[in-house]
């Protein structure tokens, strides 16, 4: 299933260094100051939201009027990818501090026939060394200083991702699907809450002439909420790409101008037209693997979502093998009177937080894009590995973990400390013929790069790679290279009944490296624990990213926090901003099957569908 890996491509170290290079990571796991807070700012809690269902068809986004466009597009008889590119045209926007056209997006599909994945994930220019984000003296850049401007600007993806994916599998014709994001774009839409906090709280929003022209008033301050905003250059540019496709982009006067805006910027980068021309999408195998009942299918590296949350679940499954203690279905949450009305099992986050300190162990040490570097896939998610991991997992937390050792391990890397901050958003859709896409988008920070080109952002993916190329002389797996796709947590999931092969659930989140996180939640809550997708996504989100345990702020009672302590655990509460949307198969007492959808209360998303 996975591809074997020539070694004359890599930097060769003896496999004798592999006890040195554990003791390594270990010394460098992340301290706790060192993990960053969420990419986007918080911006209130919903609890007007219920679980919506649809007989026919299901489409759900972070905004509700790109959920709106990918419904349109299902009605017409479009399919699940139709409704995404809808969806995503509109995205970027009203939701442009998230993701757009600029940026780039990992796609898991199902056809009816078999799992797809679609990698649309930004790369770096052939002009990027692995020193772009050092100082002169060696040390990596504070992260504005390598974000804003074009020097962190990686070539976009997600348009030739979403292009080879219509190809295969879209039902009406591409120009269509951008009618309703060139139509909001002319007419105007109301700035929302969410826009309104976002553009209020970035700092450096007020030195970009065009996001400023655009987004503050003549005073500087924020436009309010409500403020009709007309975007004509993309609405232009939309027409363009709807008409031409991609090349649009990719190509001709848009193209000079991102590379105008790139290579002319104060903090300059490499990004050239050849970058832009060469870029291309491309089909990846998806990862597959079982968990109790259920097969969870997501996406292969460069993303390390797919591995790490198939890993955490096999990981649970092999410590409720182990021991029935461990056993995760009665440890289902408990009715709670904080916002979100109901609170896990102090147990439950315990076991989860443990084996997801296990899971970015291995994340931090093995996985970055596969095309440059040999990850060890079929090891780090192998059952047999997972049980050894699991042993680790007791009554007390274990505190920080150490990277295993999987096998067909080929090569020796020194661990990542650069944790991630991608701002993404998120898309799920079912169709009529039962077809299914779940799609995570990003620009990575909030407002990416900063640098908006005829009424998109560019993307500031390039500081996903690690801002350390190596340690002690051996080489991080996810330093930057030439043509290499960086290193992402995003993690779109599809959910599969293992004996019938029917599609269950699509579901994602954004969130920057709490997505493994979020994710794991949201799945566990609605396999394990029955709930509901709306319940499952609003649950108080938790976790662990090998630090301390997370938990979000204002959301738990002092009992479980105390009850975490007393096992061991570092707490800290802290905002947790999710965007996850997921889309359920359910069942009436008749056996007639129906779609039941749900959207998180932390952004302002809606899952709309017939």
């Amino acid at each position: 299933m996975f591809p074997a890996f020539p070694l004359s491509r890599y930097r060769l170290c003896a496999l004798s260094l592999i006890v040195s290079a554990l003791t390594l990571a270990a010394c460098n796991a992340p301290p706790v100051s060192s993990l960053p807070t969420a990419p986007e700012v918080a911006s209130g809690y919903r609890t007007d939201l219920q679980t919506q269902y649809a007989g026919k068809h299901m489409a759900a986004a972070a905004n509700p009027l790109a959920a709106a466009a990918g419904r349109e597009m299902l009605r017409q008889g479009g399919s699940a990818i139709d409704a995404a590119i809808a969806m995503q045209a509109v995205l970027t926007l009203v939701e442009p501090q998230s993701s757009g056209i600029g940026g780039g997006a990992l796609i898991v599909l199902w056809d009816g026939k078999a799992v797809r994945t679609y990698d649309g994930r930004e790369t770096a220019p052939a002009g990027a060394n692995e020193k772009l984000f050092l100082q002169a003296d060696g040390q990596p850049m504070p992260f504005p200083q390598a974000q804003i401007g074009g020097r962190s600007v990686g070539t976009p993806g997600v348009l030739r991702a979403l292009e080879l994916a219509h190809q295969k599998h879209g039902r009406l014709a591409w120009a269509k699907l951008f009618e309703p994001a060139i139509a909001l774009a002319e007419k105007g839409f109301a700035i929302s809450p969410r826009l309104h906090t976002m553009i209020a709280s970035d700092p450096f929003l007020p030195r970009s002439p065009d996001m400023s022209a655009y987004f503050l008033n003549a005073d500087g301050s924020p436009k309010a909420v409500g403020t009709l905003l007309k975007n004509p250059a993309l609405a232009k540019v939309l027409t363009r790409i709807a008409a031409e496709g991609p090349n649009a982009l990719y190509q001709g006067p848009v193209a000079e101008e991102i590379v105008a805006r790139v290579q002319g910027h104060a903090n300059p980068g490499s990004l050239s037209l050849n970058d832009l021309k060469g870029y291309s999408a491309k089909e990846r195998a998806p990862l597959c693997t079982d968990y109790k009942r259920w097969q969870v299918c997501g996406m292969p590296p460069p993303s390390s979502g797919g591995i790490a949350v198939a890993q955490i679940l096999g990981t649970l499954q092999a410590l409720e093998t182990r021991d029935k203690r461990f056993a995760l279905a009665p440890l289902k949450p408990l009715k709670s009177n904080k916002p979100a009305g109901l609170e896990p099992a102090p147990e439950a986050v315990h076991l989860i937080a443990e084996a997801e300190r296990l899971a970015y162990a291995d994340r931090a040490l093995y996985v970055a894009d596969s095309d440059f570097v040999p990850v060890p896939v079929a090891g780090l998610v192998s059952p047999a590995y997972l049980a050894s991991r699991a042993t680790l997992i007791g009554e007390r937390s274990m505190g920080t973990a150490k990277p295993g050792t999987p096998p067909g391990v080929q090569l020796v890397y020194a661990p990542d400390r650069s944790p991630l901050r991608i701002s993404t958003s998120q898309v799920v859709a079912v169709d009529d013929l039962g077809g299914a896409v779940s799609m995570t988008t990003t620009v990575e920070a909030a407002f990416g790069s900063h640098l908006m080109v005829q009424g998109f952002m560019l993307n500031n993916q390039m500081t996903d790679f690690s801002f350390i190329p190596e340690e002690n002389g051996q080489p991080v797996a996810n330093r930057i290279e030439p043509g290499k796709r960086p290193r992402s947590s995003m993690a779109p999931t599809l959910i599969f009944d293992r004996q019938s092969g029917e599609l269950l659930a699509t579901v994602g989140s954004p969130g920057g490296s709490q997505i493994i996180e979020y994710v794991a939640k949201s799945v566990v809550g609605m396999l394990d624990w029955n709930l509901d997708p709306q319940a499952a996504i609003s649950l108080p989100n938790f976790g662990s990213r090998n630090g301390p345990t997370e938990l979000e702020k204002g959301q738990f009672s002092p009992a479980l926090i105390q009850a975490l302590k007393d096992k061991g655990h570092v707490v800290n509460e802290i905002d947790m901003t999710s965007g996850t949307q997921a889309i359920v198969r359910v069942r009436d007492a008749q056996g007639n099957a129906s779609w039941a959808g749900g959207a998180d209360p932390r952004r302002e998303g809606a899952a709309l569908g017939d």
